[in-house]
């Protein structure tokens, strides 16, 4: 069965926890996401958003191979179920997360990367007055949908290099909204299947980033209400060869869970 609560709805919600006006296209945000801000927050608002993205994190996958999430399960107390968009493919999926608005709103509606030129939640942030950063692996979507704004834009060879330099930028504390792409588990899940012992190593990896984030985000951020994400954008399923991959309407492809957590000023160690 597919889930009932879109990917659209996550671009309102982050605008929401950060009391600024969604983008002119987007959804609504979605009322459990809402009452969990609400709850953690007690009527304030967060004045950091960190949106650690890994990619094709399947929800089956997330639930068969929850041990290997451990990190992620342990931190974040409110977890989403969420249904993708079609075709479930990495640009059209993120086009979806952070402008809030379907395939055929925000115009990418195959695996093509061109500049999204519809409003977004960049756009949204710098009309507040708030700085956006993507950090990305050079060439994927990440690094090509969301240019052309007048933002911070960080691209790099490797996964590994992305993430030295997010830690670098959490450090600095100069912006409000990071978006860290990481498509390590997408990348080995399509080479080698998705549950293949190299695909799964990359899984783990992720569960491991997004404690680091976590634990560094708590040292440094001492003045911040932070809501952290962890937050793929489709699934994956696996296919004749053994192969992994994405892009159908199936539940495999569309069924997703993101995981969130706040971290307060009271928490940071």
């Amino acid at each position: 069965m597919k889930n009932t609560i879109s990917l659209d709805t996550v671009c309102a919600s982050l605008c929401y926890a950060m009391g600024i006006e969604k983008p002119f296209q987007a959804a609504e945000p979605d009322k459990l996401m809402l009452d969990f801000i609400d709850g953690q927050l007690s009527g304030k608002k967060c004045d950091r958003i960190f949106m650690y993205n890994p990619d094709a994190v399947a929800q089956w996958i997330s639930e068969k191979y929850a041990r290997l999430l451990r990190e992620v399960e342990l931190l974040c107390p409110f977890k989403l179920e969420l249904v993708s968009v079609m075709p479930s493919v990495t640009p059209v999926c993120f086009g979806t997360m952070y402008t809030g608005a379907q395939p055929e709103v925000h115009g990418i509606r195959a695996y093509v990367k061109p500049v999204i030129t519809i409003d977004t939640i960049f756009d949204a942030m710098i009309r507040a007055g708030k700085k956006p950063v993507i950090v990305a692996t050079a060439g994927d979507s990440m690094s090509k949908i969301y240019l052309e704004r007048n933002m911070d834009y960080f691209f790099y060879p490797t996964v590994d290099e992305v993430n030295r330099k997010a830690k670098e930028l959490i450090k600095e504390d100069k912006h409000d909204l990071y978006c860290i792409y990481n498509g390590n588990y997408d990348a080995t899940m399509h080479r080698y299947g998705t549950e293949s012992e190299e695909a799964l190593m990359q899984l783990e990896k992720n569960s491991r980033c997004f404690k680091e984030y976590h634990d560094l985000i708590s040292e440094q951020w001492g003045s911040h209400r932070t809501l952290m994400g962890f937050a793929m954008d489709h699934g994956c399923h696996e296919i004749d060869g053994g192969c992994g991959s994405h892009g159908l309407d199936m539940e495999e492809d569309l069924n997703i869970v993101h995981r969130y957590t706040v971290i307060k000023e009271r928490e940071v160690k």
